[in-house]
Protein backbone atom coordinates (compact mmCIF):
# COMPACT_ATOMS: atom_id res chain seq x y z
CA UNK A 1 0.00 0.00 0.00
CA UNK A 2 1.07 3.66 -1.20
CA UNK A 3 0.88 6.07 1.89
CA UNK A 4 0.39 9.45 1.12
CA UNK A 5 1.04 12.01 3.26
CA UNK A 6 -1.51 15.50 3.10
CA UNK A 7 -0.05 18.21 5.85
CA UNK A 8 -3.25 20.64 6.00
CA UNK A 9 -1.10 22.90 8.65
CA UNK A 10 -2.14 26.35 6.86
CA UNK A 11 -5.64 25.72 6.37
CA UNK A 12 -6.59 23.74 9.55
CA UNK A 13 -4.28 26.05 11.65
CA UNK A 14 -5.86 29.10 10.54
CA UNK A 15 -9.02 28.09 12.77
CA UNK A 16 -6.21 30.32 15.80
CA UNK A 17 -4.73 32.81 13.87
CA UNK A 18 -7.49 33.98 11.59
CA UNK A 19 -5.53 32.38 8.86
CA UNK A 20 -3.02 35.15 8.69
CA UNK A 21 0.14 33.42 8.78
CA UNK A 22 3.55 35.37 8.98
CA UNK A 23 4.88 35.59 5.06
CA UNK A 24 8.43 34.28 6.35
CA UNK A 25 6.58 31.18 8.26
CA UNK A 26 5.35 30.12 5.09
CA UNK A 27 8.03 30.65 3.38
CA UNK A 28 10.01 28.25 6.22
CA UNK A 29 6.73 25.84 6.39
CA UNK A 30 6.77 25.33 2.50
CA UNK A 31 10.86 24.65 1.98
CA UNK A 32 10.25 22.56 4.94
CA UNK A 33 7.54 19.88 3.87
CA UNK A 34 8.90 20.11 0.63
CA UNK A 35 12.36 18.82 1.99
CA UNK A 36 10.41 16.63 4.05
CA UNK A 37 8.92 15.05 0.64
CA UNK A 38 5.17 14.87 1.86
CA UNK A 39 3.15 14.43 -0.49
CA UNK A 40 0.24 16.77 -0.67
CA UNK A 41 -0.18 20.40 1.09
CA UNK A 42 -2.91 21.59 1.60
CA UNK A 43 -2.39 25.87 1.37
CA UNK A 44 -6.28 26.96 3.30
CA UNK A 45 -9.65 27.31 2.33
CA UNK A 46 -11.21 29.18 -0.63
CA UNK A 47 -13.94 30.97 0.68
CA UNK A 48 -16.40 34.18 -0.51
CA UNK A 49 -15.50 37.40 1.08
CA UNK A 50 -16.27 37.01 5.19
CA UNK A 51 -17.57 40.35 6.92
CA UNK A 52 -14.68 40.32 9.41
CA UNK A 53 -10.75 40.24 8.49
CA UNK A 54 -9.33 36.57 7.74
CA UNK A 55 -6.35 36.22 6.49
CA UNK A 56 -4.99 35.48 2.48
CA UNK A 57 -5.11 31.44 3.60
CA UNK A 58 -8.55 31.64 4.64
CA UNK A 59 -9.63 32.41 0.88
CA UNK A 60 -6.49 30.84 -0.57
CA UNK A 61 -6.70 32.63 -4.15
CA UNK A 62 -5.04 32.07 -7.36
CA UNK A 63 -4.01 35.62 -7.61
CA UNK A 64 -2.84 35.19 -3.78
CA UNK A 65 -0.74 31.92 -4.86
CA UNK A 66 0.64 33.36 -7.66
CA UNK A 67 2.99 35.63 -5.07
CA UNK A 68 3.96 32.67 -3.46
CA UNK A 69 6.96 30.50 -4.94
CA UNK A 70 6.11 27.07 -4.05
CA UNK A 71 8.36 24.53 -3.89
CA UNK A 72 8.80 21.61 -6.27
CA UNK A 73 7.84 18.40 -4.49
CA UNK A 74 4.52 18.33 -3.11
CA UNK A 75 0.98 18.62 -4.85
CA UNK A 76 -0.82 21.62 -3.97
CA UNK A 77 -4.42 21.94 -2.72
CA UNK A 78 -7.26 23.59 -1.23
CA UNK A 79 -10.52 22.95 0.44
CA UNK A 80 -13.78 24.01 0.29
CA UNK A 81 -16.92 23.36 2.37
CA UNK A 82 -20.06 22.43 0.65
CA UNK A 83 -21.70 24.66 2.87
CA UNK A 84 -19.87 27.59 1.51
CA UNK A 85 -21.47 26.67 -2.52
CA UNK A 86 -24.97 26.01 -0.64
CA UNK A 87 -25.07 28.86 1.25
CA UNK A 88 -24.07 31.33 -1.27
CA UNK A 89 -26.64 33.56 -3.41
CA UNK A 90 -25.44 31.86 -6.53
CA UNK A 91 -26.36 28.52 -8.42
CA UNK A 92 -23.70 25.87 -7.34
CA UNK A 93 -22.16 26.19 -11.21
CA UNK A 94 -22.15 29.92 -10.63
CA UNK A 95 -20.17 29.62 -7.09
CA UNK A 96 -17.74 26.86 -8.66
CA UNK A 97 -16.60 29.01 -11.30
CA UNK A 98 -16.48 31.98 -9.33
CA UNK A 99 -14.38 30.25 -7.12
CA UNK A 100 -11.81 27.92 -9.06
CA UNK A 101 -10.55 28.36 -12.27
CA UNK A 102 -9.43 25.80 -14.62
CA UNK A 103 -6.42 23.53 -12.80
CA UNK A 104 -4.41 24.55 -16.09
CA UNK A 105 -4.49 28.22 -14.96
CA UNK A 106 -4.06 27.61 -11.43
CA UNK A 107 -0.76 26.14 -8.58
CA UNK A 108 -3.57 24.15 -7.48
CA UNK A 109 -3.97 20.66 -8.56
CA UNK A 110 -6.02 18.96 -5.85
CA UNK A 111 -9.46 20.16 -4.35
CA UNK A 112 -11.02 18.48 -1.13
CA UNK A 113 -14.69 19.12 -0.55
CA UNK A 114 -15.76 18.83 3.26
CA UNK A 115 -19.26 17.61 4.02
CA UNK A 116 -21.75 16.04 6.30
CA UNK A 117 -23.58 13.69 5.66
CA UNK A 118 -26.83 14.87 4.99
CA UNK A 119 -24.95 17.33 2.36
CA UNK A 120 -23.51 14.20 0.04
CA UNK A 121 -26.51 14.35 -2.48
CA UNK A 122 -26.44 17.85 -3.31
CA UNK A 123 -22.95 17.72 -3.73
CA UNK A 124 -22.24 15.80 -6.55
CA UNK A 125 -22.48 18.78 -9.29
CA UNK A 126 -19.70 20.34 -7.55
CA UNK A 127 -17.80 17.23 -7.86
CA UNK A 128 -18.64 17.14 -11.36
CA UNK A 129 -17.78 20.86 -12.63
CA UNK A 130 -14.42 20.48 -10.25
CA UNK A 131 -13.40 17.55 -12.34
CA UNK A 132 -14.29 19.31 -15.55
CA UNK A 133 -11.89 22.09 -14.87
CA UNK A 134 -9.52 19.23 -14.60
CA UNK A 135 -8.80 18.68 -10.32
CA UNK A 136 -7.52 15.77 -8.77
CA UNK A 137 -11.15 15.75 -6.31
CA UNK A 138 -11.08 14.93 -2.59
CA UNK A 139 -14.30 14.50 -0.81
CA UNK A 140 -14.50 14.56 3.12
CA UNK A 141 -17.32 12.93 5.19
CA UNK A 142 -17.37 14.85 7.88
CA UNK A 143 -18.89 13.62 11.68
CA UNK A 144 -18.44 9.77 10.71
CA UNK A 145 -18.30 8.49 14.08
CA UNK A 146 -20.72 6.77 15.62
CA UNK A 147 -22.93 6.58 12.21
CA UNK A 148 -24.70 3.24 11.22
CA UNK A 149 -22.97 1.07 8.83
CA UNK A 150 -26.09 0.88 6.54
CA UNK A 151 -25.51 4.97 6.42
CA UNK A 152 -22.16 4.90 5.70
CA UNK A 153 -22.18 2.57 3.00
CA UNK A 154 -25.50 4.56 1.27
CA UNK A 155 -23.70 7.94 1.25
CA UNK A 156 -20.29 5.83 0.08
CA UNK A 157 -22.41 4.05 -2.97
CA UNK A 158 -23.70 7.84 -4.08
CA UNK A 159 -20.21 8.75 -4.20
CA UNK A 160 -18.98 5.88 -6.09
CA UNK A 161 -21.63 5.79 -9.01
CA UNK A 162 -20.74 9.46 -9.48
CA UNK A 163 -17.71 7.87 -10.97
CA UNK A 164 -15.71 11.22 -9.97
CA UNK A 165 -14.25 11.31 -6.50
CA UNK A 166 -10.34 10.43 -6.56
CA UNK A 167 -9.92 9.83 -2.81
CA UNK A 168 -13.06 8.86 -0.28
CA UNK A 169 -11.96 11.00 3.55
CA UNK A 170 -13.29 10.18 6.79
CA UNK A 171 -13.17 12.66 9.65
CA UNK A 172 -13.21 11.87 13.07
CA UNK A 173 -14.86 15.41 13.81
CA UNK A 174 -15.15 15.30 17.55
CA UNK A 175 -11.90 13.53 18.01
CA UNK A 176 -14.02 10.66 20.51
CA UNK A 177 -13.13 7.75 17.47
CA UNK A 178 -10.98 4.67 18.78
CA UNK A 179 -9.07 1.77 17.13
CA UNK A 180 -12.16 -0.25 17.14
CA UNK A 181 -14.56 2.58 15.63
CA UNK A 182 -12.10 3.68 12.52
CA UNK A 183 -11.45 0.29 11.66
CA UNK A 184 -14.82 -0.35 11.62
CA UNK A 185 -15.47 2.61 9.51
CA UNK A 186 -12.94 1.73 7.25
CA UNK A 187 -14.14 -1.45 6.70
CA UNK A 188 -17.68 -0.14 5.68
CA UNK A 189 -16.02 2.12 3.52
CA UNK A 190 -13.60 -0.43 1.95
CA UNK A 191 -17.05 -2.68 1.52
CA UNK A 192 -18.37 -0.48 -1.38
CA UNK A 193 -15.48 1.70 -2.53
CA UNK A 194 -12.50 0.00 -3.83
CA UNK A 195 -10.18 3.12 -4.31
CA UNK A 196 -8.18 5.43 -2.24
CA UNK A 197 -9.52 5.90 1.55
CA UNK A 198 -7.87 8.83 3.35
CA UNK A 199 -8.30 10.08 7.59
CA UNK A 200 -8.54 13.07 8.97
CA UNK A 201 -8.29 12.66 13.07
CA UNK A 202 -8.63 14.85 15.77
CA UNK A 203 -6.57 15.12 19.06
CA UNK A 204 -9.02 15.92 21.56
CA UNK A 205 -8.61 12.40 23.52
CA UNK A 206 -5.10 11.94 22.80
CA UNK A 207 -5.85 9.85 19.94
CA UNK A 208 -5.34 11.15 16.49
CA UNK A 209 -1.61 9.59 15.94
CA UNK A 210 -2.99 5.85 17.47
CA UNK A 211 -6.25 6.43 15.38
CA UNK A 212 -3.88 7.34 12.23
CA UNK A 213 -1.89 4.33 12.50
CA UNK A 214 -4.81 2.02 12.71
CA UNK A 215 -6.59 3.12 10.03
CA UNK A 216 -3.44 2.20 7.90
CA UNK A 217 -4.04 -0.94 9.05
CA UNK A 218 -7.51 -0.88 8.23
CA UNK A 219 -6.16 0.03 4.48
CA UNK A 220 -6.26 3.72 4.63
CA UNK A 221 -3.67 5.18 2.37
CA UNK A 222 -4.32 8.93 2.82
CA UNK A 223 -3.34 10.18 6.11
CA UNK A 224 -3.84 14.36 7.21
CA UNK A 225 -1.37 15.68 9.47
CA UNK A 226 -0.97 19.36 10.73
CA UNK A 227 3.12 20.22 12.26
CA UNK A 228 2.48 19.75 16.41
CA UNK A 229 -0.90 19.21 15.41
CA UNK A 230 -1.96 22.69 14.95
CA UNK A 231 -5.42 23.01 14.19
CA UNK A 232 -9.09 23.26 15.46
CA UNK A 233 -9.80 22.55 18.56
CA UNK A 234 -7.36 20.09 20.36
CA UNK A 235 -5.83 19.96 16.98
CA UNK A 236 -4.87 16.54 14.81
CA UNK A 237 -1.95 14.59 14.46
CA UNK A 238 1.38 15.70 14.23
CA UNK A 239 3.19 15.99 11.46
CA UNK A 240 6.71 15.40 12.79
CA UNK A 241 5.36 12.31 15.43
CA UNK A 242 4.38 10.42 12.22
CA UNK A 243 7.71 11.24 10.41
CA UNK A 244 9.13 10.02 13.34
CA UNK A 245 7.45 6.79 13.23
CA UNK A 246 7.91 6.54 9.45
CA UNK A 247 11.08 6.96 9.59
CA UNK A 248 11.96 3.93 11.52
CA UNK A 249 10.70 1.93 8.45
CA UNK A 250 11.32 3.71 5.89
CA UNK A 251 13.28 6.24 3.87
CA UNK A 252 10.20 8.16 1.53
CA UNK A 253 10.27 10.49 3.95
CA UNK A 254 12.57 12.97 5.84
CA UNK A 255 12.04 14.18 8.88
CA UNK A 256 14.84 16.77 9.80
CA UNK A 257 13.46 19.25 8.02
CA UNK A 258 10.43 19.03 9.99
CA UNK A 259 11.51 19.32 13.45
CA UNK A 260 13.55 22.37 12.60
CA UNK A 261 10.75 23.90 11.80
CA UNK A 262 8.59 22.47 15.00
CA UNK A 263 11.31 23.61 17.49
CA UNK A 264 12.34 26.84 15.89
CA UNK A 265 8.86 28.63 15.31
CA UNK A 266 5.71 25.80 15.75
CA UNK A 267 6.52 25.27 19.28
CA UNK A 268 6.24 28.85 20.00
CA UNK A 269 2.96 29.47 18.18
CA UNK A 270 1.48 26.31 19.90
CA UNK A 271 2.53 28.00 23.20
CA UNK A 272 1.30 31.51 22.20
CA UNK A 273 -2.29 30.05 21.07
CA UNK A 274 -2.72 26.77 23.12
CA UNK A 275 -3.78 24.21 20.72
CA UNK A 276 -4.02 20.39 21.86
CA UNK A 277 -5.57 18.09 24.11
CA UNK A 278 -6.65 18.38 27.31
CA UNK A 279 -9.54 17.23 29.93
CA UNK A 280 -11.94 19.89 28.30
CA UNK A 281 -11.38 18.87 24.91
CA UNK A 282 -11.67 14.74 25.94
CA UNK A 283 -14.93 15.60 27.92
CA UNK A 284 -16.28 17.55 24.92
CA UNK A 285 -15.58 14.59 22.66
CA UNK A 286 -17.24 12.34 24.83
CA UNK A 287 -20.30 14.26 24.38
CA UNK A 288 -20.00 14.88 20.65
CA UNK A 289 -19.47 18.70 21.34
CA UNK A 290 -18.07 20.79 18.67
CA UNK A 291 -14.70 21.42 19.09
CA UNK A 292 -14.71 25.39 18.33
CA UNK A 293 -17.45 25.44 21.69
CA UNK A 294 -14.59 24.16 23.78
CA UNK A 295 -11.93 26.71 21.80
CA UNK A 296 -13.74 29.41 22.42
CA UNK A 297 -14.18 29.23 25.93
CA UNK A 298 -10.79 28.01 27.05
CA UNK A 299 -8.70 30.37 24.76
CA UNK A 300 -11.24 33.98 26.08
CA UNK A 301 -9.75 35.20 29.63
CA UNK A 302 -13.27 36.53 30.40
CA UNK A 303 -14.44 33.15 31.42
CA UNK A 304 -13.54 31.71 34.78
CA UNK A 305 -13.40 27.44 35.29
CA UNK A 306 -17.41 27.25 36.82
CA UNK A 307 -18.68 28.65 33.84
CA UNK A 308 -16.60 27.21 31.35
CA UNK A 309 -17.24 24.07 33.53
CA UNK A 310 -21.38 24.93 33.55
CA UNK A 311 -21.05 25.98 30.04
CA UNK A 312 -19.78 22.67 28.55
CA UNK A 313 -22.38 20.75 31.36
CA UNK A 314 -24.99 22.84 28.87
CA UNK A 315 -23.82 21.77 25.71
CA UNK A 316 -23.00 17.87 26.53
CA UNK A 317 -27.12 18.29 27.07
CA UNK A 318 -28.18 19.84 24.04
CA UNK A 319 -27.08 19.25 20.29
CA UNK A 320 -24.04 20.83 20.32
CA UNK A 321 -23.03 19.11 17.20
CA UNK A 322 -22.38 22.07 14.73
CA UNK A 323 -20.77 25.64 16.30
CA UNK A 324 -22.95 28.54 16.69
CA UNK A 325 -22.13 31.26 18.91
CA UNK A 326 -25.71 32.04 19.97
CA UNK A 327 -26.01 28.14 21.32
CA UNK A 328 -22.19 29.23 23.50
CA UNK A 329 -23.73 32.78 24.46
CA UNK A 330 -26.71 30.42 25.82
CA UNK A 331 -24.64 27.71 27.77
CA UNK A 332 -22.88 30.75 28.85
CA UNK A 333 -26.23 32.64 30.28
CA UNK A 334 -27.66 29.99 31.67
CA UNK A 335 -24.79 29.11 33.65
CA UNK A 336 -25.00 32.30 35.24
CA UNK A 337 -27.04 32.77 38.83
CA UNK A 338 -30.79 32.21 38.14
CA UNK A 339 -31.42 35.48 39.46
CA UNK A 340 -34.36 37.94 38.49
CA UNK A 341 -33.45 40.97 37.05
CA UNK A 342 -32.31 43.49 39.59
CA UNK A 343 -31.22 47.44 39.68
CA UNK A 344 -32.12 51.04 41.24
CA UNK A 345 -32.06 54.15 39.67
CA UNK A 346 -29.43 55.39 42.43
CA UNK A 347 -27.08 56.48 38.98
CA UNK A 348 -29.84 58.41 37.23
CA UNK A 349 -28.65 61.70 36.32
CA UNK A 350 -25.87 61.24 39.12
CA UNK A 351 -23.35 62.34 36.17
CA UNK A 352 -25.47 65.21 34.80
CA UNK A 353 -23.01 68.29 33.93
CA UNK A 354 -19.72 66.08 34.41
CA UNK A 355 -16.99 64.23 32.42
CA UNK A 356 -16.95 60.32 33.04
CA UNK A 357 -13.32 58.98 32.46
CA UNK A 358 -13.26 55.26 31.99
CA UNK A 359 -10.27 53.34 32.79
CA UNK A 360 -9.74 50.52 30.76
CA UNK A 361 -7.10 47.86 31.36
CA UNK A 362 -4.76 48.16 27.79
CA UNK A 363 -0.85 48.19 28.50
CA UNK A 364 -1.04 52.28 27.69
CA UNK A 365 -2.33 52.68 31.63
CA UNK A 366 0.79 51.85 32.39
CA UNK A 367 3.16 54.04 30.38
CA UNK A 368 0.99 57.21 30.40
CA UNK A 369 -0.21 56.35 34.34
CA UNK A 370 1.35 59.96 35.50
CA UNK A 371 -0.13 61.52 32.79
CA UNK A 372 -3.51 59.93 33.48
CA UNK A 373 -3.07 60.75 37.40
CA UNK A 374 -1.87 64.14 36.36
CA UNK A 375 -5.26 64.95 33.94
CA UNK A 376 -7.56 63.21 37.14
CA UNK A 377 -6.40 65.92 39.35
CA UNK A 378 -6.43 68.79 37.12
CA UNK A 379 -9.69 68.18 35.25
CA UNK A 380 -11.56 66.67 38.45
CA UNK A 381 -13.43 64.14 36.06
CA UNK A 382 -15.79 61.37 37.95
CA UNK A 383 -13.38 58.25 37.37
CA UNK A 384 -14.61 54.80 37.09
CA UNK A 385 -12.40 51.76 36.50
CA UNK A 386 -13.02 49.14 34.47
CA UNK A 387 -12.84 46.40 37.35
CA UNK A 388 -9.89 46.65 40.06
CA UNK A 389 -7.17 48.82 38.03
CA UNK A 390 -4.09 48.81 40.40
CA UNK A 391 -2.13 51.08 38.43
CA UNK A 392 -4.22 54.14 38.87
CA UNK A 393 -4.29 55.07 42.64
CA UNK A 394 -7.37 54.25 44.90
CA UNK A 395 -7.58 57.42 46.02
CA UNK A 396 -8.19 58.96 42.03
CA UNK A 397 -11.04 56.80 41.51
CA UNK A 398 -14.86 57.15 42.52
CA UNK A 399 -16.15 54.13 40.83
CA UNK A 400 -15.22 50.73 40.64
CA UNK A 401 -17.26 48.58 37.76
CA UNK A 402 -17.16 45.01 37.39
CA UNK A 403 -20.09 43.36 35.26
CA UNK A 404 -18.51 40.24 34.75
CA UNK A 405 -18.34 37.07 37.99
CA UNK A 406 -15.41 35.56 35.64
CA UNK A 407 -13.31 38.55 36.06
CA UNK A 408 -14.67 39.00 39.65
CA UNK A 409 -13.36 35.37 41.00
CA UNK A 410 -10.56 35.67 39.41
CA UNK A 411 -9.24 38.79 41.33
CA UNK A 412 -11.84 38.17 44.31
CA UNK A 413 -9.30 39.11 47.13
CA UNK A 414 -8.76 43.03 46.23
CA UNK A 415 -12.20 43.47 46.61
CA UNK A 416 -11.89 42.66 50.17
CA UNK A 417 -9.67 45.47 50.67
CA UNK A 418 -11.12 48.22 48.35
CA UNK A 419 -13.43 51.08 50.40
CA UNK A 420 -14.49 53.12 46.61
CA UNK A 421 -18.04 52.61 45.53
CA UNK A 422 -18.83 49.78 43.40
CA UNK A 423 -20.93 49.64 40.87
CA UNK A 424 -22.22 46.12 39.46
CA UNK A 425 -25.42 43.94 38.35
CA UNK A 426 -26.24 41.93 41.61
CA UNK A 427 -28.24 39.63 39.97
CA UNK A 428 -25.78 38.14 38.16
CA UNK A 429 -23.28 37.64 41.42
CA UNK A 430 -24.48 35.08 43.99
CA UNK A 431 -24.65 36.06 47.69
CA UNK A 432 -21.25 34.05 48.42
CA UNK A 433 -18.87 36.21 45.81
CA UNK A 434 -21.19 38.87 47.01
CA UNK A 435 -19.82 38.65 50.45
CA UNK A 436 -16.21 38.75 49.64
CA UNK A 437 -16.61 42.67 48.74
CA UNK A 438 -15.49 44.42 51.73
CA UNK A 439 -18.19 46.29 53.78
CA UNK A 440 -16.57 49.53 53.55
CA UNK A 441 -17.48 49.51 49.81
CA UNK A 442 -21.44 50.80 48.67
CA UNK A 443 -22.38 48.80 45.79
CA UNK A 444 -24.52 50.58 43.23
CA UNK A 445 -26.56 47.78 41.63
CA UNK A 446 -27.36 48.85 38.31
CA UNK A 447 -29.12 45.64 36.20
CA UNK A 448 -27.30 44.22 32.79
CA UNK A 449 -28.75 42.16 30.17
CA UNK A 450 -26.56 40.61 27.48
CA UNK A 451 -28.80 40.83 24.49
CA UNK A 452 -26.85 40.00 21.13
CA UNK A 453 -28.96 42.40 19.25
CA UNK A 454 -29.49 45.30 21.00
CA UNK A 455 -27.49 48.34 23.05
CA UNK A 456 -30.28 50.05 25.17
CA UNK A 457 -29.72 52.31 28.75
CA UNK A 458 -32.87 52.35 30.95
CA UNK A 459 -33.49 53.68 34.41
CA UNK A 460 -32.30 50.88 36.04
CA UNK A 461 -30.88 48.47 33.52
CA UNK A 462 -29.16 48.03 30.46
CA UNK A 463 -28.72 45.99 27.53
CA UNK A 464 -25.34 45.36 26.01
CA UNK A 465 -24.88 42.81 23.19
CA UNK A 466 -21.52 40.92 24.54
CA UNK A 467 -20.13 39.49 28.03
CA UNK A 468 -17.68 42.51 27.56
CA UNK A 469 -17.90 45.17 30.89
CA UNK A 470 -17.06 48.25 28.67
CA UNK A 471 -20.17 48.69 27.05
CA UNK A 472 -22.05 48.06 30.48
CA UNK A 473 -19.67 50.93 32.10
CA UNK A 474 -20.59 53.11 29.03
CA UNK A 475 -24.11 52.80 29.92
CA UNK A 476 -23.89 53.67 33.58
CA UNK A 477 -22.35 56.62 32.18
CA UNK A 478 -25.07 57.33 29.90
CA UNK A 479 -27.70 56.41 32.56
CA UNK A 480 -25.99 58.98 34.93
CA UNK A 481 -26.27 61.68 31.65
CA UNK A 482 -22.42 62.76 31.58
CA UNK A 483 -21.61 65.68 29.54
CA UNK A 484 -18.77 64.06 28.23
CA UNK A 485 -17.06 59.93 28.11
CA UNK A 486 -13.87 59.73 28.42
CA UNK A 487 -11.17 56.46 27.84
CA UNK A 488 -8.30 55.92 28.68
CA UNK A 489 -6.86 52.46 28.57
CA UNK A 490 -8.88 51.24 25.44
CA UNK A 491 -5.90 50.42 23.33
CA UNK A 492 -8.16 47.57 21.15
CA UNK A 493 -7.45 43.88 21.32
CA UNK A 494 -5.05 41.94 18.53
CA UNK A 495 -6.76 41.49 15.49
CA UNK A 496 -7.45 37.72 16.08
CA UNK A 497 -8.38 38.20 19.45
CA UNK A 498 -12.64 37.97 18.86
CA UNK A 499 -13.32 40.64 21.55
CA UNK A 500 -12.35 42.95 19.25
CA UNK A 501 -14.52 42.30 16.34
CA UNK A 502 -17.21 42.49 19.30
CA UNK A 503 -16.01 45.93 20.87
CA UNK A 504 -16.56 47.22 17.43
CA UNK A 505 -20.11 45.97 17.23
CA UNK A 506 -20.54 47.39 20.71
CA UNK A 507 -19.53 51.08 19.11
CA UNK A 508 -21.41 50.79 16.73
CA UNK A 509 -24.53 49.87 18.31
CA UNK A 510 -23.87 52.84 21.00
CA UNK A 511 -23.81 55.18 18.48
CA UNK A 512 -27.44 54.00 16.59
CA UNK A 513 -28.80 53.85 20.28
CA UNK A 514 -27.08 58.07 20.85
CA UNK A 515 -25.49 59.45 17.44
CA UNK A 516 -24.65 62.82 19.28
CA UNK A 517 -22.72 60.75 22.41
CA UNK A 518 -19.48 62.90 22.91
CA UNK A 519 -16.67 60.17 23.56
CA UNK A 520 -13.55 60.29 23.51
CA UNK A 521 -10.56 58.46 23.91
CA UNK A 522 -7.44 60.21 25.81
CA UNK A 523 -4.65 57.11 25.04
CA UNK A 524 -4.30 55.83 21.62
CA UNK A 525 -7.00 53.26 20.57
CA UNK A 526 -7.80 51.10 17.96
CA UNK A 527 -11.41 51.81 18.17
CA UNK A 528 -13.92 53.99 16.06
CA UNK A 529 -13.97 57.27 18.33
CA UNK A 530 -12.92 60.16 18.62
CA UNK A 531 -8.98 60.46 19.33
CA UNK A 532 -7.80 63.60 22.10
CA UNK A 533 -4.68 63.13 24.56
CA UNK A 534 -4.00 63.45 28.56
CA UNK A 535 -1.12 65.54 27.50
CA UNK A 536 -3.64 68.63 25.84
CA UNK A 537 -3.73 71.92 27.48
CA UNK A 538 -6.97 72.10 29.41
CA UNK A 539 -8.25 75.62 27.21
Amino acid sequence: MNINLLDCTLRDGGYYNNWDFEADLVNKYLKAVSEAKIDYVELGLRNFPKDTFLGPFAYTTDMFLNSLELPEGPTYGVMIDAKTIFDSKYSVRESVDKLFSNSSDSKVDLVRIAAHFAEVEKSQEIVKILKEKGYLVGFNLMQAGGKPDSIIEDKVGQIKNWGRVDVLYFADSFGNMDRKEVQRIARCIHKIWKSEVGIHTHNNMAKALDNTFSAIEAGVSWLDVTVTGMGRGAGNAQTENLLAAFSKISDKYSADPVYELVIKYFDVMQKRYGWGSNLLYFIGAQNDIHPTYVQKLISDDRYGPDEIIGAIKYLSKVKASSYTGQLLEEALELNAPENPLSGSDLLKNRFEGQKVLIVGSGPSIIKYKDGIEDYIKVNNPVVIAININSDIDEKLVDFYCVSHNAKFLSEQSKYLKIKTPLILPRHRFTEQELSAISSESEIFDYGLVVDANRFEVLDKSCRVPYEITAGYVIAVAINGNANSIELVGFDGYDGHDPRQSEMLDIFVKINNFNFDLNIVALTPTSYPVRQGSIYAPNI
